[in-house]
C-alpha cells in the first residue's frame, strides 16, 4: 500500500470502512443445487430475499420470484426453498404459502393455502408429494400436500411443540424429521423420527408407522438425511458428549458412528434447513463441516474405508456453512469467509481448487486493511477454561500511542459463538484505533455439550464474569487500556451488558446496549413460540424460579447502572418489547446517567433497514468519541 503510517491517537482513527458500507451487501442463507446442475441460492437483502439460479455453464444468474420475496416462516425463518427436476418450491414472506415455480420460465403458482406460516419443503422422490412443516395458531405440524396444489394439505404429525428438517427416504415410502416440546431448545433435547407412509389412489399419503430411533430429552440430535442408495439414514447426535455424525442401517437397524474427533459436526438449529453435511451422489462419502471452537474445517470421509482427507481451499477461509455436494461428487458448495476475506458464495474441489460463484459484499478493500485475531483463552475461578478472540487495532495509514481501548462483545443467544469469519462490524472499530474482545463464555457452543450446558441456571453470572474476566485478561497482558473499557452486546448479548454495567460498575467505561433483555419477569409467556422457554434451562422453572427471574433481570436493578450507556431498539420487536427499553432509559434519565436512546421506526429483533444501521454505528462512533476517547 501506498500510505505511511502516522501516529494518531486510538479511536480517531480515519478509517476506509464507513457506517454506510457497514449497510450494504448480501446475505446467502440458503441454497441448492439442481440435478442439470444449475445453482440456486436465496439472496437476502435490505427490502427482500430473492432466489437466483445460476444455470450449468456457470453463465450470470437470473432472478427466478420477482413477485415474492423468499423467507421460511416458523420460528426464527430458514427452509426457504427447495428444487427438483427443474422445478423451485419455496415460501413467500408476506403470506407463508408455498409456491411452485418452473427453472426454466414460468411464474410462480401456490401450493398450499395462505394462512399460517410454512418452511423446509422437501420433494418426494417421484416429484408427486412435498413435504413441509407449518405453524399456525401457535401449533406446529409436520405435512403433507402433493406438489400441484390440487389437495388441501394434511397433518402427518402433530402434537409435539416443534418439527424440524424433513427428509425423504430415495424410494419414497419412508421419511425422517426431528421434533421437541418445550421447555427444551433443540441444542438440548430431540428426537429423530422414522416413518412410514401409506400410499393410496387418488389421495395425500398418511402415515402409517412412526418409530423414535434417536435423541432423548438430554440428547440433541441434528439433520436427517438418507444416503442416496437408500440403505443409510443419517444423523448428528450429542450422545457422546460432542455432535458425532451416525448412520442408522435401515435392514440392520443398527447405529454406527462414523465420526469420531473431539469436535462438533453439527450445529445450534436456531433456523429450519441448517445442514452441515450431505452425501456425494453415489452415497459412499460424507463431506462435512468440522467445528473446533471458533473454527471450522471441510472434510470428507470415505465410508468403506473410514478413511478421513481434510479439503483446504486456502485463501483465508476459516468458517464454513450450509454444505451441499455437487451433483458431480467432485467438489461441494458452502458461503465462506475468514477474517480478512468477505463472506462469498463458493465450490471447492476434493483438492482444494475454489471456483465463486457470488460475493456478499462489492470486496472493495485489500485483506491488509483488517485485523487479523488471535485465539485466546484463560482460567476463571474454579479452573475451567474459557475463550475468546481477540482483534488488535488494524489500520494501514496509523499506529497508536500507548494502549489501545477495548470493546468487550458478547454474543447473542446466549446458545451461540463467535467464529473466525468476517465481521465487518468488528473491523469497523479496530480500524479506527479500537481492539475488540469476542466472548465465547461458558455456554457458547463449539466446544461440547458439556461446555454449552454450563449456562443451564447461569444465565447473568457465568457469562457476565467469563467476559470480566478475559478483559481482566488482556489488560494483565498490557494489550488493552484499563482505563477505557467498552462493553458491547445485542439480545441476549444486549442483557450480558447490563448485567455487566450493574455488577462491575466503573470498571467499563461505557456500554452498548441493542435490543437487550432487561426484564425476565416480563418475558414469561410474552415471547415468540421458540424461545417461550428458553429462560426455563437458563435461569429455572417458573414461577419456582421467579426470585431468580428477579435477581438476574437488569431492569430491577438499573439504579447501579453510573456508566454512560447507549441503548438502540426497533419499535417493531416481537422477542424484546420496546417497553424493556423505555423502563430501562427512564431510569437512566431519572437519576441523570449519562445515556443515548434511540428507537427505529420499523425495524423488529435485529436491524435490516440499511438507513437505520448507517445510523446505528454513525451514533455509535460519536458516543465512543464522547465518552471513551475524550472523556
Amino acid at each position: 500500500m501506498p500510505f505511511a503510517s502516522s501516529r494518531a491517537p486510538y479511536g480517531l482513527w480515519q478509517s476506509p470502512i464507513s457506517p454506510a458500507s457497514l449497510a450494504g451487501g448480501i446475505n446467502i442463507p440458503s441454497f441448492e443445487w439442481n440435478a442439470d446442475g444449475s445453482l440456486l441460492w436465496v439472496e437476502s437483502r435490505p427490502d427482500r430475499s430473492v432466489i437466483l439460479a445460476q444455470p450449468p455453464d456457470r453463465q450470470a444468474p437470473r432472478e427466478l420470484n420477482s413477485q415474492y420475496s423468499a423467507r421460511g416462516r416458523v420460528g426464527y425463518g430458514g427452509g426457504e426453498f427447495t428444487v427438483k427436476d427443474g422445478i423451485v418450491y419455496f415460501v413467500a414472506a408476506d403470506s407463508g404459502r408455498i409456491y411452485r415455480q418452473p427453472l426454466a420460465a414460468g411464474l410462480p403458482e401456490p401450493v398450499t393455502p395462505g394462512f399460517g406460516g410454512a418452511a423446509a419443503p422437501q420433494v418426494s422422490p417421484d416429484g408427486r408429494w412435498l413435504l413441509f412443516i407449518r405453524s399456525y395458531e401457535g401449533r406446529d405440524s409436520l405435512e403433507i400436500v402433493d406438489s400441484q396444489g390440487v389437495f388441501w394439505p394434511q397433518k402427518l404429525d402433530q402434537g409435539q411443540d416443534f418439527y424440524m428438517q424433513p427428509a425423504w427416504h430415495p424410494r419414497g415410502e419412508l421419511i425422517a424429521w426431528i421434533a421437541w416440546d418445550h421447555p427444551r431448545m433443540p441444542w438440548d433435547g430431540t428426537t429423530l423420527y422414522l416413518g412410514k407412509l401409506q400410499m393410496g389412489a387418488g389421495v395425500l399419503p398418511s402415515l402409517a408407522e412412526k418409530t423414535p430411533l434417536a435423541g432423548g430429552d438430554e440428547i440433541a440430535v441434528f439433520q436427517p438425511q438418507f444416503s442416496p442408495d437408500g440403505r443409510f439414514l443419517a444423523y448428528v447426535s450429542d450422545e457422546s458428549g460432542w455432535w458425532q455424525i451416525y448412520l442408522f442401517d435401515l435392514e440392520q437397524g443398527s447405529h454406527r458412528q462414523v465420526t469420531t474427533a473431539r469436535a462438533e459436526h453439527g450445529a445450534a438449529a436456531w433456523v429450519q434447513g441448517m445442514r452441515t453435511y450431505d452425501f456425494s451422489p453415489n452415497g459412499k462419502r460424507l463431506f462435512y463441516i468440522r467445528t473446533q471452537g471458533a473454527l471450522n474445517t471441510l472434510w470428507e470421509l470415505d465410508l468403506e474405508s473410514g478413511q478421513e482427507n481434510h479439503i483446504s481451499p486456502g485463501q483465508g477461509y476459516l468458517t464454513f456453512d450450509q454444505i451441499r455436494c455437487a451433483p458431480s461428487g467432485d467438489s461441494v458448495t458452502v458461503t465462506a469467509s475468514g477474517p480478512a476475506q468477505p463472506p462469498r458464495l463458493i465450490s471447492v474441489s476434493r483438492s482444494g481448487d475454489v471456483f465463486v460463484h457470488q460475493r456478499f459484499t462489492s470486496e472493495e478493500l485489500p485483506g491488509e486493511v483488517y485485523s487479523i485475531p488471535r485465539l485466546i483463552d484463560w482460567q476463571v475461578e474454579g479452573g475451567e477454561t474459557v475463550y475468546g478472540i481477540y482483534y488488535p487495532p488494524q489500520n494501514l495509514r496509523y499506529e497508536g500511542a500507548g494502549l489501545p481501548p477495548l470493546i468487550a462483545m458478547a454474543h447473542s443467544g446466549p446458545t451461540s459463538h463467535m467464529r473466525l469469519g468476517f465481521d465487518p462490524k468488528v473491523q469497523f472499530f479496530t480500524s479506527r484505533g479500537y481492539a475488540c474482545l469476542q466472548v465465547n463464555y461458558r455456554g457458547s457452543t463449539g466446544y461440547g455439550r458439556d461446555y454449552r450446558s454450563r449456562l443451564r441456571g447461569n444465565w447473568g453470572v457465568y457469562d457476565v464474569e467469563d467476559v470480566v474476566s478475559g478483559v481482566k485478561y488482556l489488560t494483565d497482558l498490557k494489550l488493552v487500556d484499563p482505563g477505557r473499557l467498552v462493553i458491547m452486546g445485542s439480545s441476549a448479548g444486549g442483557f450480558t451488558a447490563l448485567k455487566v454495567l450493574e455488577d462491575y460498575p466503573g470498571f467499563f467505561k461505557a456500554g452498548i446496549c441493542l435490543y437487550p433483555v432487561a426484564n425476565h419477569l416480563s418475558m414469561v409467556g410474552n415471547t415468540h413460540k421458540f424461545e417461550l422457554h428458553y429462560s426455563d434451562t437458563l435461569l429455572g422453572p417458573f414461577p419456582e424460579a421467579a426470585k431468580i427471574y428477579y435477581q438476574r433481570s437488569p431492569i430491577f436493578f438499573a439504579d447501579r447502572i453510573r456508566d454512560p450507556i447507549a441503548v438502540f431498539q426497533g419499535d417493531q420487536d416481537m422477542v424484546v418489547s420496546q417497553s424493556q427499553a423505555d423502563e430501562l432509559v427512564a431510569s437512566l434519565r431519572r437519576r441523570g446517567v449519562p445515556h443515548l436512546y434511540q428507537v427505529y421506526a420499523g425495524e423488529g429483533h435485529g436491524f435490516r433497514k440499511p438507513e437505520t444501521i448507517a445510523h446505528l454505528y454513525s451514533t455509535i462512533e460519536q458516543f465512543l468519541r464522547q465518552y471513551v476517547i475524550f472523556a
